[in-house]
């Protein structure tokens, strides 16, 4: 067995506390299933303002413990600090059989690539912000985002998945091109397969866009090779920073059609969003 020790922790992204600390455990969880890793231990990290009341943060707290609790983790205390603005999120540990292991860097080419949660994020939780959108209007995002990836990490091990990732802050083209920078090849996406949320498109065309979309472009853009007639917009909804995002994972070829059976099969979200080729650049088609 190997140890697999990560952390993560944001500011809040809703108004509902208990919302906040549930979505702000499941993201804190989410690189140890990316690694393919089974979560057991956790420790709080919190920094919440001296005049924050208190039943607010007892239920940021309730929610990640009622999320740790759903993925099977002990959470064993925690640190917490005085700050301006709250934030929260967890020390998490696992265990993970080294020889079965996923890493970003052991794509193939002709492998075909899977995405286990919806794209757009950052954009809607941007649109709360802003009151152009209300949390009863993002719920299904919401839903999305406190969803643990354990189930999408065990069908990855079962369809014998060597690589994979979460789709986090740099967005899903950033950490896809993570995964074949590591592995020394290139990716093809094909548009129409890359799920998004309720109202991203409508929202992305109001050009309603988190400020770390632009870095995440401006930063992997050249990497990325975008057909000359697609529109900013859509290509900045790609670079959209997510939280508690799915996974992105690979599956040989011929063993495409049995993941997509098997997911159907035990009701796993998937989307077949593209393949593995040796262009050395990540190209959306």
């Amino acid at each position: 067995r190997a140890l697999l020790v990560t952390t993560d922790f944001f500011t809040p992204i809703v108004d509902d506390p208990y919302d906040y600390g549930l979505i702000a455990a499941a993201n804190s969880l989410s690189d140890i299933y990316a690694m393919g890793g089974v979560p057991f231990l956790a420790l709080n990290i919190a920094a919440f303002p001296p005049q924050l009341p208190a039943e607010i943060a007892s239920e940021i707290l309730r929610g990640g413990a009622e999320k740790a609790r759903e993925a099977g983790v002990v959470i064993a205390g925690g640190h917490t600090i005085q700050d301006k603005e709250p934030k929260y999120g967890l020390v998490a540990l696992g265990m993970v059989d080294p020889a079965r292991m996923l890493s970003k860097g052991a794509l193939c080419v002709g492998d075909i690539l899977f995405l286990s949660k919806p794209i757009g994020s950052g954009i809607i939780s941007s649109a709360i912000k802003a009151d152009k959108l209300s949390e009863a209007e993002a719920k299904e995002t919401i839903d999305w985002m406190k969803r643990l990836n354990n189930t999408a990490s065990q069908l990855a091990l079962q369809c014998g998945c060597r690589a994979a990732t979460d789709i986090t802050g740099f967005s899903l083209l950033g950490h896809a091109w993570e995964m074949a920078a590591a592995s020394g090849v290139g990716l093809r996406l094909r548009l129409e397969a890359i799920p998004l949320y309720e109202r991203v498109t409508e929202l992305a065309q109001a050009w309603c866009f988190p400020g770390g979309g632009f870095n995440n472009m401006e930063y992997f853009g050249p990497n990325v090779k975008f057909p000359q007639s697609m529109g900013q917009e859509i290509q900045l909804t790609l670079f959209d920073p997510q939280t508690s995002g799915g996974l992105l994972f690979a599956v040989a070829r011929e063993r495409a059609q049995a993941c997509e059976e098997l997911a159907s099969e035990q009701q796993i979200p998937v989307w077949r969003v593209g393949e593995v080729t040796d262009s050395g650049i990540i190209e959306v088609v």
